[in-house]
């Protein structure tokens, strides 16, 4: 990969998406609280036996179970731009043309150098000793070999508080960079100590720096490079030392990254508080590709019996991070949009086709910054102006609870409708909400009406982008549930007397 290619991608995807690369997963949707606005007026044409064949096939005869298993089990995890990911391509395609897809195919987009975990361990070596558990940041380099070195906090704003303080001092030197986050015992809820971290966790969210404290930050990599240190240990961020992980080939780190348990990050940083030295050793094996990858998204159709040019989208990342399987981020969403596909093939083979065509996209390159979709999106842009609607789902394992209208809020009364044929699989809620971090975001630049389904959490806050990211974790009757829930609602769209409205480009 050349950095011009990085620089021709990124201007590509700035011509659909605007400035800034929205990564994977984000977790603080907005809300809001608009007046009343006036609501569209279109009908659902909802025929009751069409909802209820995809109910009881959904809800009686699921599939989730079995093809959940098989992608998180016997495929794995999928990162993009490894062998994995064109595995799960591939069966996905497989899957698509055995529920009944009319065409499946595979299109390619451009991703970038690959990227392979290696064997990482870390061992602390004073004030004591003892093994710890970590990984590697994706797309960082390795260690050559194990390096040991003193942890120092890098706690500078400015340049010339770091030129103070720290150059020509950190040589060799483990570095952190940022406090740990604030997280209560969970084995012993203390009231006062909440109040404690929840005004920490506040400061953190309404932290401001200045514009020089800002560009001092975001050059703050390369000052660390230029000092020599041996590598930087970030914070895991989350209860009973699970990891946090995350990366990309557009920021290829410059040293090598580990990160640790929030509890191992904390005590470090309370060690050095009180002044004791600590030493660790860390010995990291991950290997870099050399050339440009082409990557995949598997994308499956059923054709519109009346305007096939119209169409419905249905999509999910098929793509995960590599500690875990990616069970709940995201093959829970990928097997409920095949679920759905197999939900809608079954009713198309007892005579039933939708007026508009319902496509069924498995994006990749999401954990990364959404690229896949953004690409698929820039490839298919002479389409979008047909797109009735775009639906995501990818917030865990939990079954769909509502619809957060994304800033359509003369939708409102749209989506209560369209939820009443399948009340018995509620409840549900209409929110105005616009939520970020998916893949639906790569749609909203063209004016389409795109949402991502509300979830309920079933522990997502702890699987997400963690090691126990496994089958194990997951609900696969609420995956059904929302198959059936989406099959439902794309039927119901692709059916509808008129084309949604389309926002501002």
């Amino acid at each position: 990969m050349t950095s011009g290619f990085m620089i021709d991608r990124r201007a590509s995807i700035a011509v659909l998406a605007g400035t800034a690369l929205l990564s994977g997963c984000a977790r603080a949707p907005k809300t809001t609280t608009p007046a009343r606005v006036p609501q569209l007026e279109a009908r659902v044409l909802a025929n009751r036996a069409s909802v209820a064949l995809i109910v009881e096939e959904g809800t009686q005869r699921s599939r989730v179970r079995t093809d959940l298993e098989y992608l998180t089990d016997v495929i794995g995890p999928r990162l993009t731009g490894t062998p994995a990911v064109r595995r799960a391509n591939d069966w996905m395609a497989i899957k698509l043309r055995e529920y009944g897809a009319d065409s499946v195919a595979l299109e390619p987009w451009p991703f970038g150098i690959g990227w392979q975990r290696g064997p990482l361990t870390m061992r602390l070596l004073a004030p004591h000793q003892r093994w710890i558990n970590a990984v590697s940041w994706a797309w960082a380099p390795g260690t050559n070999g194990p390096t040991a070195g003193d942890v120092t906090y890098v706690d500078a704003t400015t340049r010339s508080d770091f030129d103070r303080r720290f150059a020509g001092k950190l040589r060799g030197a483990w570095v952190m960079t940022g406090r740990p986050y604030p997280r209560t015992n969970p084995d012993a809820p203390n009231p006062r100590d909440s109040a404690r971290v929840d005004s920490l966790r506040l400061a953190l969210r309404e932290q401001r720096y200045t514009a020089d404290q800002r560009a001092f930050l975001s050059s703050l990599g390369a000052l660390l490079q230029e000092q020599r240190i041996a590598g930087q240990i970030v914070d895991g961020g989350k209860a009973f030392a699970l990891l946090t992980m995350s990366g990309s080939p557009d920021d290829v780190a410059k040293f090598p990254v580990v990160v640790v348990g929030n509890e191992t990050f904390t005590e470090f940083h309370r060690l050095l508080g009180r002044g004791e030295p600590v030493r660790v050793e860390v010995n990291a094996s991950n290997t870099f590709g050399r050339d440009t990858l082409m990557q995949w998204n598997t994308v499956g159709e059923i054709r519109g019996s009346e305007r096939p040019d119209e169409i419905v989208l249905l999509g999910a990342h098929l793509d995960s991070w590599d500690i875990g399987t990616g069970a709940t981020d995201n093959g829970t969403g990928a097997i409920a949009v095949l679920e759905a596909a197999r939900l809608l093939g079954a009713l198309k083979a007892s005579g039933v086709r939708p007026k508009r065509t319902i496509r069924f996209v498995l994006f990749t390159g999401e954990e990364q910054g959404l690229y896949g979709s953004q690409f698929y999106a820039l490839a298919h842009a002479s389409e979008l102006p047909r797109f009735q609607a775009v639906l995501v789902l990818d917030n865990g394992t939990g079954r769909i609870q509502g619809m957060g209208l994304q800033g359509w809020d003369e939708l409102r009364d749209l989506w209560t409708e369209m939820m009443r044929p399948v009340a018995g699989l509620g409840p549900f809620a209409v929110r105005s909400i616009f939520k970020t971090g998916t893949d639906h975001l790569a749609f909203l630049p063209a004016g389409i009406p795109s949402f991502n389904y509300d979830q309920l959490s079933r522990g997502y806050d702890h699987t997400h982008h963690s090691q126990v990211d496994v089958f194990d974790h997951t609900v696969p009757e609420d995956i059904a549930q929302a198959a059936t829930v989406m099959a439902v609602n794309a039927l119901e769209l692709a059916n509808l007397d008129v084309l949604l409205p389309r926002k501002p480009r």
